[in-house]
């Protein structure tokens, strides 16, 4: 049982730190998805415009200490018989450590998500770049009966286009992608946008 709870200690540490990770990317300058409080952050020692998301880090260093408390008790198991050992009281560190670093993290992570700000524009504007949407585009053409082999070609072309041009598939007029497929009438556009793309995933625990 002492196994079993560090090894679910760690699957919650490795969740923690999977979602610090992006907390951290998302405060970096070239995102700028979310803002974090100044509880959850310090400054730079040499960049006095620098916001470190320290509580973010943090919880991610102390996964590693959780894990390692696993992989501690675990090697110490490996080699004694079915029964009882002395070796077995070395279970108390690893239990403590794991216990005390999760309680840590899960407090930190719970008071840091609650507080952090999301900038929903530069989100938005994230979201609908980098022909986020083209496989919607390959989706409209295939329900239109093409096959998804020459839709997947169809919409690279246009792509390609687009590139040439310097703008996003939502921006080419019915004309312009008819050049591409005959297939493509004016309802193309309702799944060119963000909220179309979202809008056509409807699994449970999806996009949607």
């Amino acid at each position: 049982y002492v196994v079993e709870f560090i090894a679910a200690a760690s699957m919650t540490a490795v969740h923690l730190s999977r979602l610090s990770e992006e907390i951290v990317i998302w405060c970096s300058a070239p995102f700028r998805f979310i803002a974090l409080s100044d509880a959850f952050i310090s400054g730079s020692s040499i960049m006095p415009q620098k916001r470190n998301p320290d509580a973010a880090e943090l919880t991610r260093g102390k996964t590693g200490r959780i894990v390692g408390s696993l992989n501690t008790l675990l090697i110490v198991m490996k080699g004694l018989p079915l029964a009882y050992s002395k070796d077995m009281q070395d279970d108390k560190p690893p239990v403590f450590e794991a216990f005390d670093a999760l309680t840590l993290a899960l407090g930190a992570m719970t008071a840091m998500v609650s507080a952090l700000q999301p900038n929903t524009e530069r989100m938005r504007q994230a979201a609908g770049s980098g022909f986020s949407t083209a496989t919607d585009l390959a989706d409209y053409l295939v329900l239109k009966d093409v096959p998804f082999r020459e839709a997947h070609g169809i919409v690279g072309r246009a792509v390609a286009y687009c590139l040439d041009k310097k703008c996003e598939l939502a921006d080419l007029t019915v004309e312009e992608m008819r050049r591409f497929s005959p297939v493509i009438e004016k309802d193309v556009f309702e799944v060119l946008s963000v909220e179309g793309s979202v809008d056509s995933r409807i699994s449970a625990g999806g996009t949607s």
